[in-house]
């Protein structure tokens, strides 16, 4: 099991934090550090969809451009993820072919039968 996200992200700090203390291992990577691949975010897409993964209540949206906010589709999307990787939505945890986006302890408690 891989937490993908960044450190100093206040959600990821949630997510790692319940996870510690539900006792479940898993991998932390921080994909600001560590890079991601298109492929890894195709797959992930592949499983929750583009808009699930998009975050463009970010400050990382903000920041585009006019023209990279504009007519955003699957593809389009999946590149500016690829090129901005804080516009993903955080934390992914991913699990065998299982994706879970955000944090929410309901969610994660349900995902784990706890």
């Amino acid at each position: 099991m891989t937490l993908f996200g960044i450190k100093n992200c206040d959600t990821v700090r949630k997510a790692r934090k319940w996870l510690e203390a539900n006792q479940l291992d898993v991998k932390f990577h921080d994909f600001r550090e560590d890079g991601l691949t298109t492929e890894q975010i195709e797959q992930w897409v592949s499983v929750v969809g583009w808009e699930a993964l998009f975050n463009k209540r970010s400050t990382s949206f903000r920041n585009l451009t006019d023209t990279e906010k504009s007519d955003i589709n699957q593809q389009k999307a999946i590149a500016l993820m690829a090129l901005y990787p804080t516009l993903i939505k955080r934390p992914v945890l991913v699990l065998d072919t299982q994706v879970q986006v955000g944090f929410k302890e309901a969610d994660y408690q349900k995902w784990f039968n706890l």
